[in-house]
């Protein structure tokens, strides 16, 4: 069964930038692939430069969301630095999700920030933070703050959009991601995310797209090159480190 926030991404026109066009994953979508949903969770995985960052934030700025993270009340710009690949892009939805946010790990102090502006007018009330635990992302480290915005900001019935989480989490709490992301699948939410990391792709029942040279495919998560490159590492690292020398 088709999800409902999100149940399709299709190339609807080629891009007019060459980069674009020269990224497996649009190469594939060009030929006619689509990246059909099942499952309420799904990844985006593979090596720099296959187009994961890039098709997640075409899909985020398609379904509405601001280029560089936050919900779709945001809409500051630090720098304009996001593809047009979102005006080339065709979302399938069947209802349209009572929450959502799109996170860009690489971007995320801007969103803090913005926060924290926001968060002086007079005029608002409740203030803003109160909605991220009541503490300025700023005083927490990177971890913190994310997990923060996972506890408190996302509220269920959401579609969350998450640009490699793992780069401010520590194993343990990537252990805590899955379990908040467990609870708020229960609370109706759908979740796409590009990511390395292995423990977050064992999301049991997650949808694996698998991005290379060779396009998208989907995959069990243990045949990513990511599981099967970490699993070799940690069954022999001393034998691993000597072959890189």
């Amino acid at each position: 069964m088709e999800r409902k926030y999100l149940s399709a991404v299709a190339l609807k026109r080629e891009p007019e930038e060459e980069y674009l066009r020269q990224l497996p994953a649009v190469r594939w979508l060009a030929k006619g692939g689509q990246l059909r949903f099942s499952s309420d969770v799904a990844f985006l995985v593979g090596e720099n430069g296959t187009g994961k960052s890039t098709l997640l934030e075409a899909v985020a700025v398609a379904c509405g969301f601001n280029p560089e993270g936050g919900s779709k009340n945001f809409s500051f710009s630090t720098r304009e630095t996001h593809s047009s690949l979102h005006r080339c892009i065709s979302v399938v939805r069947q209802s349209f999700p009572r929450d959502g946010y799109f996170l860009r790990a690489e971007s995320f102090y801007n969103v803090a920030s913005n926060l924290d502006d926001l968060d002086g007018y007079p005029a608002l009330s409740p203030k803003l933070l109160n909605s991220y635990g009541g503490v300025s992302l700023h005083k927490q480290s990177h971890g913190e703050s994310f997990m923060a915005l996972v506890e408190h900001r996302f509220g269920g019935r959401g579609l969350y959009l998450l640009d490699e989480p793992e780069a401010a989490l520590s194993p343990r709490k990537q252990l805590e991601l899955l379990a908040w992301i467990d609870l708020l699948v229960q609370r109706d939410s759908q979740f796409l995310i590009a990511t390395h990391s292995p423990m977050l792709m064992a999301f049991p029942g997650a949808q694996v797209f698998q991005l290379s040279e060779l396009g998208i495919e989907e995959v069990p998560y243990q045949e990513t090159d990511h599981f099967q490159l970490m699993r070799a590492f940690l069954n022999c690292p001393d034998r691993l480190l000597h072959l890189l020398r």
